[in-house]
């Protein structure tokens, strides 16, 4: 029998998409070659995803109602929620607790104008409930109000920050990765 050596085999690979996605991951390698190619040599893998590093969650988990989540609630009045940097995961409900005509309102505010969010108008009902849930962005100097305009009218607001204002992601409280 014949003690061959072996012989390397390399070919080309030509995708776009995995081009795109080696120039996203290692920007380093931008301009170093132009093809992508394959051989048949046994070679050692570095994994650089963000779930390699097994210090993520998914972002359905990462984006989890926790223990601190805050809390408000406005009836016939103006009640800030949340006036903190980022980006702020947040469950609104408006409900008619009693008839009678009214608007729950929950809106931005950047100290000189207010932009709405979610808006309810009660004419007369009692017991409807309408919610929404949305993700909102606070830059410096911005805050979520909310704002009921009748006693009878309740507009509640849970928010959980789910991101720092430059993208950093914000686990669950209490969450540690393994």
């Amino acid at each position: 029998m014949t003690n061959r050596p072996s012989v390397p085999e390399i070919i080309t690979v030509n995708s776009e998409v995995l081009q795109t996605q080696i120039r996203d991951l290692l920007p380093s390698q931008n301009g170093f070659g132009s093809e992508l190619q394959a051989t048949n040599v046994i070679t050692p893998i570095i994994d650089l995803t963000a779930a390699a590093e097994g210090s993520t969650l998914g972002s359905s988990l990462q984006q989890a109602w926790a223990h601190s989540t805050t809390t408000a609630v406005a009836a016939n009045t103006t009640t800030t929620l949340i006036n903190q940097t980022g980006f702020w995961k947040c469950f609104f409900s408006i409900i008619s607790v009693s008839s009678g005509d009214g608007v729950g309102t929950v809106q931005t505010n950047d100290g000189s104008s207010t932009s709405a969010i979610f808006i309810a108008t009660q004419l007369g009902g009692l017991g409807s409930v309408l919610s929404y849930e949305c993700v909102v962005f606070l830059d410096v100097g911005v805050s979520i109000e909310l704002v009921s305009n009748n006693a009878g009218l309740s507009t509640r607001g849970s928010c959980r920050q789910i991101a720092t204002i430059d993208g950093t992601l914000v686990n669950p409280l209490g969450f540690s990765p393994a």
